[in-house]
């Protein structure tokens, strides 16, 4: 008899009236935020915008999905396209069965796609992202609780996980494997926000260093699975997979390293005109001053001509045409009068006191 284990949920969905919830899709759902938030801090830490990691995250999120479902179904054809098997249940993503590796492939190619778009480079953007990503597959393991999925050995240890009967499985307790995925997980995201503080990995080296640590996790998590899979040389398709990644991963960790070493210095170049158009306008805006300031310029006097004839046009009707001709006169030599500080409206004024000063002389004599 076992004193102790893990017990598993009695279903993995919970119905609100005609609306599944389900527990595996509240996992998946729960981990893509936990990764957007930690991954929109790191990002901002670095000189981004915030938002833009959730921008991006719009395109990569849905091309992982299809990515992970399709390796899925491609590695465990037999699943879905063997005898007495149906082929529709390939679309039935809530039922389990989402393989990291492809959604990882194809979540980067809609991640380049997004940052494309924003003008960004990828290797940023998956740096400031890599320990959420890890984040996000911890929570996304539970899934596999909800569903009694993806478990190891037999086992009577404490931490024992006990699996009900049902289809595809048997009654017992077993390894509790995605447990130890999850816990693997949460140590690689605190694995490589401490490298990246310690050594300022940048040009995708903290994605690669990600990549790298989970390897070496799934490659003996993997080893002591029991479902079914695919073997190569008697070992599962996944731990040769597992090598593979791991071998890429540190290849690029140390190429980047002597190619490009140290950080990026800017990781979103703004692309708003507030940061350059707005000392533009500002060096740019005396001549609309002037223009727009051409009253105050005649302050200076430099040529009052212009509207002091035209005031005088006005006044000539009143004075006579030859007074009001004398009475210009006087006007451009104020010019360089030192007290011609006065405004245009008191020389036009000015203008036509005078023309009625003359107008009385002129009938004196």
């Amino acid at each position: 008899m076992d004193l102790a284990y893990i017990p598993s949920p009695s279903t993995g969905v919970i119905h609100l009236g005609p609306i599944p919830l389900r527990g595996y899709a509240f996992c998946i759902i729960i981990g893509v935020f936990v990764a957007v938030w930690l991954g929109n801090r790191r990002w901002i830490a670095r000189g981004g915008k915030p938002g833009t990691v959730a921008d991006i995250a719009v395109w990569a999120v849905p091309f992982g999905l299809v990515g992970g479902r399709l390796y899925h179904v491609i590695t465990d054809y037999q699943l879905y396209f063997g005898e007495g098997r149906n082929w529709v249940d390939a679309f039935k993503i809530w039922e389990g069965g989402l393989g990291i590796w492809g959604a990882i492939a194809l979540g980067a190619v809609g991640a380049w796609i997004g940052c494309r778009l924003r003008g960004i480079p990828l290797p940023a953007w998956a740096d400031a992202l890599a320990p959420g990503i890890a984040l996000a597959q911890a929570c996304g393991r539970w899934g596999n609780w909800f569903n009694q999925e993806l478990y190891g050995r037999a086992t009577d240890l404490p931490w024992a996980l006990k699996i009900s009967e049902g289809p595809n499985r048997v009654a017992g307790t077993y390894h509790p494997t995605f447990l130890y995925e999850s816990l693997w997980c949460v140590g690689v995201a605190l694995l490589v926000i401490w490298a990246d503080r310690r050594f300022k990995l940048g040009h995708g080296r903290a994605f690669a260093l990600y990549v790298a640590a989970y390897c070496v996790g799934r490659g003996w998590i993997e080893y002591m699975r029991v479902d079914e899979a695919h073997h190569i040389l008697g070992v599962r398709l996944n731990v040769w997979t597992s090598i593979v990644v791991f071998l890429l991963a540190v290849t690029y960790l140390v190429l980047s390293a002597k190619l490009r070493p140290g950080r990026e210095a800017i990781v979103e170049p703004d692309r708003e005109p507030s940061g350059g158009s707005e000392p533009a306008a500002e060096a740019g805006s005396e001549p609309a001053t002037a223009k727009a300031g051409a009253a105050p310029a005649v302050k200076a006097g430099s040529e009052p001509e212009p509207a002091t004839a035209k005031a005088g046009a006005g006044a000539v009707p009143k004075a006579g045409s030859e007074p009001a001709a004398k009475a210009d006169a006087p006007k451009t030599g104020a010019d360089a009068d030192p007290k011609a500080g006065a405004t245009a409206e008191d020389k036009t004024t000015g203008g036509d006191e005078a023309a009625g000063a003359k107008a009385p002389e002129a009938k004196k004599l």
